[in-house]
């Protein structure tokens, strides 16, 4: 797709609007998001940041850009050392340990892997030759082997959060510093502890604070002014207000020129968060839900905007996926028959005006979507609806059809499918597996939501059919409500009962079988 001719637009936090977005370099980007500090299994607030830039990243590839993506892993910090001497282990051992954990969870949520994923043990060298040109631009300074930045040196401290310097707290991650020449400043450097990892530096062995680690980073890999800054909201103070401050102290050129910060994820009302102890890791939600369910959930409100966490809004995005991939299994099955004749004709058959406009309708209407700010709430329904539904009636009329007819038809249900792959793909929500596969793995994890098995669910249906036999329609009823309650239909097709999984609901006084026996 020709980037130039599409104008995707993106909220600036700094500017606090949407604006055009233009790279520097025509046809290039450089992405930089700010990764997790590994010293736990990361929640699905990660998650949330995670897939939101990855959405981002696979959009602007979309859009035919050249993408330098950067990630970074932060592991070297205090809480990683605070759990690594609970647990007696090596802290960057600890920390490279859950480095590799969280490429498992990304690996699952279909989360591509950055261009680089840099490590800060592994930059020591650009993090203090950044903190040396800050001291020589006398925008930093030394107390006792510590390295601070000065912020009354920086003139537009606060733009990017709104901060006043005067209402500014310190921007370290530990209390006050009566050493500071103001309360706000922050470490650049710190001098070393007994029993801590260290460094040696001019200034004496230690370790770098937290914030200048993405600026020398993001520096190395891309350059001191780059086009997109990624990462969580709650990010912007203080995290990024210093990265602004150290890289356009350290470099003239210094900046960014988008910054997107994603909303947070919320449980009962309160930002999901290790220290609150209110976290859902990824690895617990994805032992009952299938990791593209997660991930559907994840993109089912505006990237901005804050996502409230609830088990009914998981089954409400496995039970939209499943519709899906089974809408395009059971046109894969409804096209085998004809594949080899579709071959024959050699593409003369043209589709219908009717699929030419549901195709039309479901590209214009995604890509509307997306170049509005990654607008990828409710991003399946609508004109991609419409597409499922084409299909479904489609696919029972190909029998009885004229071969001419049918073949029109069946084009056009190719490239119905082509675009609604395309469309998964830009999401993420396509893996290796085919659809037949991802079913089973969908409905393996509403058995495991339900704590039954394939053979309790057999047993259940051979319960029912022997009620029905027997005229006990009650029980027949309450067999089916009890299985829906656990987010199983049963669904009678001929004189067949198959099992698909469904959302949960209540009970209902009928299912309908009295008129059915």
């Amino acid at each position: 797709m020709d980037a130039e001719k599409m104008k995707l637009k993106l909220y600036n936090t700094m500017t606090q609007q949407k604006e055009d977005f233009v790279p520097i370099t025509p046809g290039k980007v450089g992405l930089y998001v700010c990764g997790i500090t590994a010293y736990d299994f990361s929640h699905i607030g990660h998650a949330r940041a995670a897939v939101s830039f990855d959405v981002l990243y696979r959009y602007l590839k979309h859009l035919s850009y050249e993408v330098n993506f950067v990630r970074n892993f932060t592991d070297v910090d205090d809480k990683i050392i605070i759990r690594a001497n609970e647990s007696g282990e090596n802290p960057l051992e600890l920390s490279n340990r859950f480095c590799e954990e969280y490429l498992v969870d990304m690996g699952a949520l279909q989360c591509l892997l950055p261009t680089h994923q840099p490590r800060v043990s592994d930059h020591m060298d650009h993090i203090l030759d950044m903190i040396q040109k800050i001291i020589e631009k006398e925008c930093g300074y030394v107390v006792e082997g510590d390295v601070f930045f000065s912020v009354d040196k920086s003139p537009n401290y606060g733009k990017l959060s709104g901060q006043l310097l005067e209402h500014t707290r310190a921007g370290e991650r530990v209390a006050v510093d009566s050493r500071k020449r103001n309360p706000a400043d922050f470490a650049l450097w710190k001098a070393a502890k007994p029993d801590e990892p260290s460094w040696e530096s001019p200034w004496g062995p230690g370790r770098p604070g937290w914030h200048i680690e993405c600026s020398a980073m993001s520096a190395h890999y891309l350059s001191p002014r780059f086009d997109i800054h990624g990462g969580g909201a709650d990010l912007k103070f203080p995290h990024h207000e210093n990265e602004i401050a150290q890289t356009c102290a350290a470099c003239e050129d210094g900046g960014v020129n988008y910054w997107l910060h994603n909303g947070h994820v919320t449980i009962n009302n309160e930002k999901m968060a290790k220290s609150k102890k209110n976290f859902k890791t990824i690895r617990e939600i994805t032992e009952s839900y299938h990791p593209l369910a997660l991930r559907h959930f994840l993109m089912s409100a505006h990237y901005r905007s804050p996502l409230s966490f609830s088990a009914s809004q998981l089954d409400s995005s496995s039970d939209a996926l499943y519709y899906v991939y089974q809408t395009l299994q059971d046109l894969d099955d409804a096209l085998l028959p004809y594949r080899e004749a579709m071959a024959e004709d050699g593409g003369k058959a043209q589709q219908t005006a009717e699929a030419k406009d549901v195709i039309n309708k479901l590209k214009s209407e995604f890509e509307a979507k997306m170049l509005d700010d990654l607008n990828t709430a409710h991003i399946l329904t609508g004109a991609y609806q419409d597409a499922l539904k084409f299909i479904n009636a489609s696919i029972g009329k190909l029998k009885k059809m004229q071969k001419k007819q049918r073949l029109s038809m069946l084009v056009s249900l190719a490239e119905i499918e082509k675009a609604a792959r395309e469309v998964l793909d830009v999401l993420g929500l396509l893996t290796t597996l085919s659809y037949a596969e991802i079913l089973k793995e969908m409905k393996q994890k509403t058995l495991t939501r339900a704590g039954l098995s394939e053979e309790d669910i057999e047993q259940k249906i051979e319960e029912r059919i022997t009620a029905r036999q027997n005229k006990e329609f009650e029980k027949s009823d309450q067999i089916r409500a009890e299985l829906t309650v656990q987010g199983i239909a049963l669904m009678d097709i001929g004189k067949e009962t198959v099992w698909r999984p469904c959302f949960p609901s209540q009970a209902n006084s009928s299912d309908g079988d009295k008129s059915t026996s």
